[in-house]
């Protein structure tokens, strides 16, 4: 028998099973139900529910007067822990590409007459930078620096004067204007949706196979572990990826949320998501004797991921521990991508770090949940 016919019997096994795993799959309407309509309903119920409260944003600054007036203005904005100095210098162009970028939620710049214009007990503007894609973040933020600004105002202006405003905030708000809150809630919800439904569909379709004995069945078959493990993944991975495409047609026409990136790129990242989570549910699935043990499981292990992706809070209000701990959270990279790409219509070259991250999650933990699952066949 040529190469070529072994080849052409390789893929045709290969489609043969995929067949299978997809009509198996639309024959089931629990499945169906968690493709389809959870992530519609859940992406719904938490784009209008959630409300996460935010501390320890990042703050730069860019100190053109260089007086103790504006030292103490910087000092006042900081003392509080609302805010932590990241960033001091340079110019505005630079702090507005880094508010951009997302490496600072806030950007401050105080112009060189401010202490001159003080002392004349003129009004003199300081420009304020917010990266509004957090619109919770942005409006606490916001807020915070106009309380701050007015009891600045207050120790500098007389008594007789308390009413009048020497220091006045210019606060533009980058990517989100309006502070619409579903524009933040809605890309990490999408996210969070896709790991979940992508872990349990996966690890429900491998248990159901385990209690009926059809995985005894397939090793009967002219059939290695490699083409079965490909027959589960290939499938569900177009499934997942018509999800993803309904859940952003969703946010795009009932929240209004903007697509300002490349479609490619998302669908792209988004489909290294799949692969990260249906390792994750082959995994689980390996370890689990039945339906319930492996719900039970994917619970447990989905909530820390979902808490610590910054899908539900932001990263910046949670303690260091945590932060660096969501390091090894592949949602994070995911969330972050999304939010970029929707939102900021970031390209490759902004979140590669994040894509490559992704990218070797999903190729570890794809290997490693092959390696188990071919074990448990053998």
């Amino acid at each position: 028998m040529s190469a070529l016919s072994q080849t052409q019997i390789f893929r045709l096994q290969i489609k043969t099973l995929a067949i299978k795993e997809l009509r198996q799959i639309m024959r089931d309407r629990q499945l169906l139900f968690l493709l389809f309509f959870m992530p519609i309903l859940q992406l719904c119920l938490y784009g209008f529910a959630l409300s996460p409260e935010v501390e320890h944003l990042r703050l730069g600054v860019i100190d053109m007067a260089r007086s103790p007036v504006s030292r103490e203005l910087v000092a006042a904005m900081v003392e509080n822990g609302v805010f932590d100095l990241q960033q001091s210098g340079g110019t505005t162009e630079s702090l507005a590409i880094l508010v951009r970028e997302g490496k600072l939620d806030a950007g401050v710049v105080i112009p060189p007459e401010l202490e001159r214009d003080i002392k004349a007990q003129r009004k003199v503007e300081i420009q304020i930078m917010i990266d509004g894609v957090d619109a919770n973040t942005a409006g606490i933020a916001s807020g915070y620096i106009s309380q701050i600004l007015s009891a600045f105002n207050r120790h500098l202006v007389p008594v007789s004067r308390a009413n009048s405003q020497l220091v006045l905030p210019q606060i533009s708000f980058a990517y989100n204007p309006g502070l619409i809150s579903s524009w933040f809630f809605v890309p990490g919800v999408l996210a969070l949706v896709l790991n979940l439904v992508s872990t349990l569909v996966s690890t429900s379709t491998v248990v159901r196979e385990k209690d009926s004995g059809t995985l005894e069945q397939l090793l009967m078959t002219p059939v290695n572990s490699f083409q079965i493990l490909a027959a589960k993944v290939v499938p569900l991975s177009v499934l997942l990826m018509m999800t993803v495409l309904v859940s952003l047609l969703v946010a795009r026409f009932i929240f209004h949320v903007p697509f300002r990136g490349s479609l490619l790129l998302f669908l792209g990242v988004s489909f290294l998501a799949i692969i990260v989570g249906i390792s994750i549910g082959i995994s689980l699935a390996a370890f689990a004797q039945n339906q319930r043990q492996a719900l039970l499981t994917s619970f447990f292990v989905n909530l820390p991921v979902i808490q610590l992706s910054g899908a539900v809070a932001p990263l910046e209000s949670m303690p260091r521990f945590c932060q660096y701990m969501s390091l090894m959270d592949p949602l994070r990279f995911y969330v972050s991508c999304t939010k970029a790409i929707l939102l900021k219509g970031a390209g490759l070259d902004v979140i590669w770090p994040d894509v490559l991250a992704l990218a070797v999650f999903a190729s570890v933990l794809l290997t490693l949940s092959s390696r188990r699952f071919r074990r448990q066949l053998k």
